[in-house]
């Protein structure tokens, strides 16, 4: 039997008042997305003036950081026209990202979830989520 950590909603409500804090410090509202190691949701925030279009991205940047274990922008930088996995954002219904605002969560080696923030710019939306996975890494240590 394997035991596998997981994020928990405590967790992810912490993930998310840390990225809220950064996203209020560069002034930008997000939406906030937060999943479980296998990409299904577990919590949602949407500031007040976050982009309604901005919602499901947020949502796709946390299930690719999640699912494929790893940052959107390194699948960004993998999936220009010439590049290993160009064409990558059409898989699984196009729900995979290739733009920055998706971080994997690891805890120990393991994964545990996944954040994606979007809203802003793709640096202002990927310097939110790593707030929020830094706040909540800070806490276990």
């Amino acid at each position: 039997m394997i035991n596998v950590p997981r994020l928990t909603l405590d967790d992810a409500r912490q993930i998310i008042a840390a990225c809220k804090v950064k996203a209020k410090e560069i002034e930008v509202d997000m939406d906030i997305a937060i999943t479980d190691d296998s990409g299904n949701l577990i919590a949602f925030q949407r500031m007040d003036n976050a982009r309604i279009t901005s919602i499901q991205i947020s949502m796709d940047k946390a299930w690719t950081a999640a699912a494929a274990r790893k940052s959107t922008r390194d699948y960004w930088n993998a999936s220009q026209p010439g590049q290993p996995t160009y064409g990558i954002n059409a898989s699984n219904n196009g729900r995979f990202s290739t733009v920055p605002g998706g971080i994997p969560v690891f805890v120990n080696s393991q994964i545990v979830g996944g954040v994606g923030c979007s809203s802003g710019t793709p640096d202002q939306d990927e310097l939110v989520a790593q707030a929020g996975v830094a706040a909540f890494l800070d806490t276990l240590n």
